[in-house]
């Protein structure tokens, strides 16, 4: 009996074993099996990178190559800095291409022709003096512009600055007429059209507004493209407006602003024309 029992309880206690044996197995398996796709998952990592660090030295070959450094390419890198090189933007190599041989594209060069305004054309055309006649015009300032030319240069520049002086030290009725007579005698000299000015300037400082309206006519008519032109046309509506001419200093002022469009002469002919008594 003693003997029996043993055995039954040996025969009962075999399940329990089996049992805890599975139970202490199970997790065994399961830690093996994750330890298995982990090394998976690594191999499968190494060989990205790898294949990475591949593509970067055959990226820095073709650099090198289109460089013209024809230096051999670097070698390649462990796999323990191929971690490095992943977080690494490699810089894109400039690639020159030879032009096609195919023809430019045709640009339209023809250009329609547009008939300027009439305003614009009196504008620029110079007129010759009222005190010269029609039938001797050509013959008279050709010979002015002789004597003008047989001039010394320097003569010239000086009898001009000293006829300026003269307005500047307080003889503003000489300076006025020495410049007139120096733009009469000498039409085509470069400093004709401010001799004008300057006399138009002199006759406003002596408040004869009339001679001075008339002297920045004949400078804009005979020099319309001078340096002093769009001063000119200022002082001229100055002078309509002390002459109480309020609707042509107005025309004046708007065509500077009109026909000049940007210039520091239209910015003060919008200023003094906003400034005009409706």
């Amino acid at each position: 009996m003693p003997a029996r029992s043993v055995i039954l309880r040996l025969l009962a206690a075999a399940p329990l074993c089996v049992l805890s044996a599975c139970a202490t197995t199970a997790p065994t398996q399961a830690d093996v099996e994750a330890l298995k796709a982990e090394l998976r998952a690594l191999r499968a990592s190494q060989t990205r990178l790898v294949e990475r660090l591949e593509r970067l030295e055959a990226h820095d070959a073709v650099a090198r190559v289109s460089a013209g450094g024809g230096a051999k390419a670097a070698p390649a890198a462990k796999p323990a800095e191929a971690g490095e090189a992943l977080g690494v933007t490699p810089e894109l190599a400039v690639v020159k291409l030879k032009p096609r041989s195919e023809p430019a594209p045709k640009l339209p060069t023809q250009v329609p022709v547009v008939e300027p305004d009439s305003e614009q054309v009196e504008m620029f055309i110079s007129n010759v003096p009222d005190s010269v006649p029609s039938s001797g015009a050509a013959t008279v300032v050709a010979s002015r512009d002789e004597e003008a030319e047989a001039q010394d240069p320097e003569v010239l520049e000086a009898e001009y600055e000293k006829a300026v002086s003269l307005l500047r030290t307080g003889n503003v009725e000489g300076g006025v007429e020495r410049l007139r007579r120096f733009a009469e005698e000498n039409p085509r000299h470069p400093r004709a059209d401010n001799a004008l000015y300057f006399s138009g300037l002199g006759l406003v400082g002596l408040n004869e507004f009339k001679d001075a309206a008339k002297t920045f006519e004949r400078l804009i008519k005979t020099y319309p493209a001078g340096d002093a032109m769009l001063d000119s046309m200022l002082r001229l509506a100055e002078c309509r407006v002390r002459l109480n001419q309020a609707a042509d200093a107005r025309a004046l002022y708007t065509r500077v602003v009109t026909q000049f469009p940007g210039t520091a002469a239209a910015t003060q002919a919008e200023q003094r024309l906003a400034a005009l008594p409706q």
